[in-house]
């Protein structure tokens, strides 16, 4: 019985992997990041893919750009950077636009959100490729409108990134938008603007859905 039971495991475990694929439509060359996953240099219109097991939480995918590695994959990048690697082991700097996921939560739901939080540095679509449900975008090139206060090389920050101040960071857990979360949130009202912004930016599909992240869509 026990045998069977852990080949019911092996299944489920297998069958609810959710594969990834990311595709780089900008036309220059991002180093697409993931945790998990890692990272790979992308030049104009290729994919990575890959699989991320079930329950796997708190992950999320980005671009970074202008980035020089050596032979092991030391170096940096102007944006997004995490830790000098090109094999990302943990989250990047900002300014970066984020694909943020959760699998097999709540009710067996994969949680996923396009955020801004961390800053902008290049558009963003991120859909599900099975699953019957709809998919996000953060297709405005904000890096070219950023307000002057906000702009950083190769991107757009977040208020709370420059600011760091309760009001933008809601690190006391209670705050609104402001002026220059709206900036984002007009261009891109699927996204995560500020931290508290739940209601419009958290979407859901069935856990065991796959998923395409396209750079510059």
């Amino acid at each position: 019985h026990f045998r069977y039971f852990l080949s019911l495991l092996s299944l489920y475990s297998h069958t609810n992997a959710a594969t990834f694929q990311v595709h780089n439509n900008c036309p220059f060359t991002v180093w697409a990041a993931a945790s998990p996953g890692g990272g790979r240099q992308l030049d104009s219109n290729q994919d990575w893919t890959f699989d991320v097991n079930p329950g796997t939480a708190g992950a999320r995918i980005w671009a970074r750009t202008n980035c020089n590695f050596d032979g092991s994959g030391r170096g940096s990048c102007e944006t997004g950077d995490c830790g000098g690697l090109l094999q990302c082991q943990g989250y990047g700097a900002p300014p970066n636009t984020l694909a943020e996921y959760a699998l097999n939560q709540f009710n067996n739901m994969d949680f996923f959100d396009i955020s801004l939080v961390d800053g902008f540095n290049v558009p963003m679509d991120f859909s599900p490729t099975s699953g019957g449900c709809r998919g996000i975008r953060c297709g405005v090139d904000i890096k070219g409108q950023c307000p002057n206060e906000l702009r950083a090389p190769g991107g757009c920050n977040n208020p709370c990134t420059v600011f760091k101040t309760d009001e933008f960071c809601c690190n006391s857990g209670n705050c609104g938008p402001t002026p220059l979360s709206r900036f984002f949130k007009d261009r891109c009202p699927d996204a995560y603007s500020y931290p508290k912004d739940d209601p419009t930016s958290t979407f859901t599909c069935p856990g065991g859905t796959n998923y395409k992240v396209v750079f510059c869509p």
